[in-house]
């Protein structure tokens, strides 16, 4: 069974959860403050992170933003339906998807299981690909920019491999968001958006302005080619 840590203060939520995904042949472990769900997610012991953003302790985002400090372990947010800033923040933060509050256990399911298979398909055995002074090695999921290394969650790596095996081609938000979050965006959805967004403030860390990734005005977003600069 892949272990699973759901942080949430709701424990008859927890309890219903726990049940329903043994069935499924997850396990399910439970923390009900953010202290501790932290301390939980770090330990390594976990596949994915289920993470409630109203937290006694220490806030949902707070828990995120320590996480993501040391770790690039997969994590889902609940949110309250209609908090959209807090969804955007928490994937500008590192989260790799969100489901608002209240939500239907299958579709909590079919999102855990979209993310672990993604996060498995890293671990297949693939050549690097090179494009320009862009590196990704999908083999031991790591991403070089001019031989330096980039440190990106899971969803950014998904969108950077996706995009630099297209490179020079558009690529469109609807297919993004299936190889990466794997479901379909619904309306008003900028989760791939808010993903671009971070991992193009990642890529110009050390490159300057210099622009790799193009968004093309209701089609998708396009990789270029940028290559090194000699030292």
């Amino acid at each position: 069974m892949e272990r699973i840590l759901l942080i949430d203060d709701d424990v008859e939520l927890c309890e219903i959860l726990r049940d329903y995904f043994t069935v499924e042949e997850f396990r399910i472990d439970s923390a009900h403050d953010g202290v501790l769900g932290l301390e939980r997610a770090r330990s390594g012991e976990y596949a994915l992170v289920i993470l409630d953003l109203l937290l006694p302790a220490m806030r949902g985002l707070d828990v995120l933003r320590r996480l993501r400090t040391g770790s690039t372990i997969p994590v889902l947010i609940l949110t309250a339906r209609g908090e959209d800033v807090d969804r955007i923040v928490g994937l500008e933060l590192g989260a790799d998807d969100y489901l608002p509050k209240p939500f239907n256990s299958r579709e909590l399911l079919a999102r855990v299981r979209a993310i672990l298979r993604r996060a498995r398909s890293n671990g297949e055995t693939s050549a690097p690909i090179h494009v320009g002074d862009v590196t990704v090695d999908p083999s031991v999921r790591t991403a070089l920019l001019d031989n330096e290394p980039i440190d990106l969650t899971m969803a950014e790596f998904g969108l950077l491999e996706a995009l630099v095996r297209a490179a020079g081609q558009v690529v469109s938000r609807d297919h993004l968001a299936e190889h990466v979050l794997g479901r379909k965006l619904a309306s008003y959805d900028r989760s791939i958006d808010v993903h671009i967004s971070n991992l193009r403030k990642k890529l110009n860390d050390r490159g300057g302005n210099r622009q790799r990734i193009r968004a093309v005005r209701g089609e998708g977003y396009v990789f270029v080619r940028v290559e090194s600069e000699p030292h």
